[in-house]
């Protein structure tokens, strides 16, 4: 990212931060599209829109974007963000390109903006001051481009110098007065189709006025007038190029009638949901009257290359222009633009890095392996031993009707091969495999097969960073559980009832071979190593809950929007977990309260719980959390130590013993402690009862 280019001037003098061109690759893209089948060998200009934003946090360049949609002119410019209008200048030959008059080319941008200054026409319309050329030469053998961008402004004769120093709108205006301008400026913006660059504001005491440039005489001397525009800068003391050509616009018509030029300089960033313009700059400036100027003053504007030189810039897309690579290119961007314009801090890299282990690819699995594609994640597995069904493609979005047919394709396959439709950049795959589970016995002829059943649940358990928990049986979740806190893996589990639904991360344990973590004296906030899994709030072992059940008690049955609500929720859990420094470890907030989002969040993105329930009849969520149970079938010390010890045996026990989990972990013995003091407690009370029947 190259530093911003500041005008070399005097200490008083008022210097201007320049433009950065931003350039999709969709745009090279289209444009090699339209060569192709609409320009030919025209080399006629053609309209172009860009667009800049004033609200990039500190350390952005001042930039200005042209995207794959600047040759529709009816395409909406992004919410917030300010219009440029453009001239695309493509040559047929690089010669040519090489050759074209560049002074020529200014010199007329220049007297447009003269004309439009002179004849009052940007007093109509301010955006005419605020345009861009584009010199292009497209090799599309190569898929080689140079370009050159050109951001021409009117030179006044003599020099803009400060009358007083910047001043922030925060040192003009108190905090409610800021809020009325907020409201007065978005009342402004509301009428009109896209955002306006260029208003004056009146800042007087209790009476702030947002208007039209053109209504500028309307205003008395008595009042204190700035004139305001959108500054995509973010430099400290220095306004972006935008301002340039309005203070030519401030010369020519008002510049006899005022004792100074007051300029507002708005900076209109957002973080966390909260607006704040107080960085703003307030300047007054000695500006020059060039109202009895006959002749089109100078104009400069040609950007520099990446070694600040006058020069144009290359750009080699051979590798990129692949419909596949743009695709990912394209959703790259759309996560970029969440960091450029909120998140600085947002890693994305990480995001895209970690692997995802998906078990199960019914109606959660596809939705949470759609989100997943949405964050930018490359690696997803997803794992099942189902095929699709004619009641699935309704609820289940990765599914077509065409899956169903012939008795169906093995949903993890098609779910995969779906996703790598709608994105090719996707490494996504699919593998039919049965999770052996607890009370569900293994016959002696099934062994091996099971055996490898569960080399391969811990290999891709072994090779994923996040593990998602998306099965249809309390009983099937058990072996990855205890398998991900083993090799202290991300696991995220999501459960689904009629009307309610439930979120989770389970803990990673800092050592699980060390000492079971001492007692929490207040449960606010429970450390990321010390938090439950899904079993930890059980006091029995998963078993077969499908034995001795009907059809319609084996099949999840709710509501068809939970599992969207559910599966995006565990996505971004995931995300904000990734986010926060502790990444697994990190502690549960367990609290929605006003008084919890005021304070300043360790993870950018915000909250990062233990759970999140919902209970959709009544729109309501919770976040609970819960410690580590001692006594866990899944993730307790002992039963760690022991799947290390005896691996598949112990493995094998589990499956064919109910009881023997309960007895390994010490709940056998807790529920029988639990029934003697139920004993105690009833023998105690009928010696008193037959007490006082006897002394009556």
């Amino acid at each position: 990212m190259s530093a911003p280019l500041v005008n070399k001037m005097e200490s008083k003098q008022l210097q201007f931060v320049a433009f950065n061109s931003f350039l999709d690759s969709g745009f090279w893209h289209k444009l090699s599209e339209n060569k192709l089948d609409v320009y030919g060998l025209d080399e006629s200009q053609k309209e172009i829109k860009g667009f800049y934003f004033n609200g990039d946090p500190v350390g952005m360049p001042c930039r200005m974007n042209v995207e794959f949609s600047a040759f529709d002119q009816d395409a909406k410019t992004p919410q917030r963000y300010l219009p440029m209008l453009g001239e695309l200048h493509n040559t047929n030959t690089v010669d040519k390109f090489k050759e074209c008059d560049k002074k020529e080319m200014i010199s007329v941008a220049g007297k447009k903006i003269w004309d439009s200054i002179v004849t009052g026409k940007a007093l109509d319309t301010p955006e005419l001051l605020a345009t861009f050329l584009l010199l292009t030469f497209a090799d599309l053998k190569k898929y080689h481009y140079y370009y050159w961008f050109c951001f021409p402004c009117l030179c006044p004769s003599t020099d803009i110098t400060f009358d007083q120093e910047p001043k922030k709108l925060k040192d003009k205006l108190t905090a409610e007065e800021m809020e009325q301008f907020l409201q007065a400026y978005d009342t402004f913006q509301d009428a009109y189709p896209t955002y306006q660059g260029f208003f004056v504001a009146v800042l007087s005491k209790g009476n702030i006025v947002i208007e039209d440039v053109k209504h500028m005489n309307k205003f008395e001397n008595t009042q204190e007038v700035y004139f305001g525009f959108c500054d995509p800068s973010n430099i400290e003391d220095y306004p972006g190029w935008p301002l340039r050509n309005f203070l030519m616009l401030i010369s020519y018509h008002w510049k006899g009638d005022l004792r100074g030029v007051n300029v507002l300089c708005l900076r209109d960033r957002s973080r966390d949901g909260t607006r704040d313009i107080s960085h703003s700059l307030l300047l007054s400036l000695n500006v020059p009257d060039i109202k009895n100027v006959s002749e089109c003053p100078k104009c400069v504007g040609w950007e520099k290359n990446e070694k600040q030189k006058l020069a144009p810039r290359f750009v080699n897309l051979s590798a990129s222009m692949d419909p596949t690579r743009l695709a990912a290119s394209a959703v790259d961007l759309n996560l970029k633009l969440m960091r450029w314009r909120l998140l600085p801090e947002l890693d994305l890299d990480l995001i895209s890095r970690t692997k995802c282990l998906l078990l199960g690819a019914g109606t959660l699995g596809c939705n949470v392996a759609r989100c997943l594609m949405g964050w930018g994640v490359r690696t997803i597995t997803l794992v099942d031993n189902g095929r699709v069904s004619y009641s699935n493609p309704v609820r289940q979005s990765l599914f077509q009707f065409e899956d169903c047919v012939k008795g169906g394709k093995p949903k993890a396959e098609a779910a995969a091969e779906a996703m790598k439709k709608i994105f090719p950049g996707v490494n996504a795959k699919g593998l039919s495999l049965s999770i052996p589970m607890p009370g569900h016995a293994v016959p002696e002829s099934a062994i091996e097969g099971v055996k490898k059943d569960v080399e391969t649940l811990q290999d891709l358990v072994n090779s994923h960073d996040a593990v998602f928990l998306l099965l249809d049986t309390r009983e099937s979740r058990w072996l990855p559980t205890l398998m991900a806190a083993e090799k202290q893996k991300i696991v995220i589990c999501s459960a689904l009832g009629f009307d309610t639904y439930l979120v989770m991360r389970h803990g990673v344990r800092s050592d699980t071979e060390g000492a079971d973590p001492a007692p929490l004296s207040s449960y606010s906030s429970i450390p990321g190593d010390q938090l439950g899994c899904y079993f930890c709030n059980d006091v029995v072992a998963p078993g077969n809950s499908l034995k001795d059940r009907t059809l319609d008690q084996q099949c999840t049955v709710s509501r068809p929007g939970i599992s969207y609500m559910a599966s995006a929720l565990a996505v971004e859990l995931l995300v904000s977990v990734l986010q926060h420094p502790e990444l697994g470890k990190a502690p549960a907030d367990t609290s929605a309260s006003d008084e919890h989002l005021s304070k300043d969040f360790v993870c950018p993105l915000g909250l990062v719980p233990h759970q999140i329930r919902c209970f959709v009849s009544r729109f309501q969520q919770v976040l609970p959390a819960c410690k580590a149970f001692d006594k866990c079938t899944a993730c307790s010390k002992t039963v760690i130590e022991q799947f290390r010890r005896d691996g598949f045996d112990f493995l094998r026990r589990a499956f064919n013993d109910p009881s023997y989990l309960e007895d390994l972990t010490g709940l056998t013995q807790m529920h029988q402690e639990t029934l003697d003091a139920e004993v105690w407690g009833f023998s105690d009370d009928e010696e008193c009862s037959s007490m006082e029947v006897s002394s009556s």
